[in-house]
């Protein structure tokens, strides 16, 4: 069973420095309804570290529409 160490929520510039995108790959991903793990909050959108690597791990990062 893997051990979660850091699952805080993160925005969007953090995840991009994570995923080692730029923050507009980010927005796009989002329109583009790819399947990242984004949830708004007000005007600010969040991620969870834990679904990023799920997301990844599942391939779905790489489908190009």
């Amino acid at each position: 069973m893997e051990k979660i160490i850091d699952d805080r929520w993160i925005g969007i510039e953090e995840a991009a420095n994570y995923l080692g995108v730029n923050k507009d790959t980010i927005r796009n991903w989002i329109k583009k309804n790819t399947g990242i793990p984004a949830h708004r909050i007000g005007k600010l959108w969040k991620f969870k570290k834990s679904d990023l690597d799920i997301w990844v791990k599942s391939g779905q990062a790489a489908i190009d529409d």
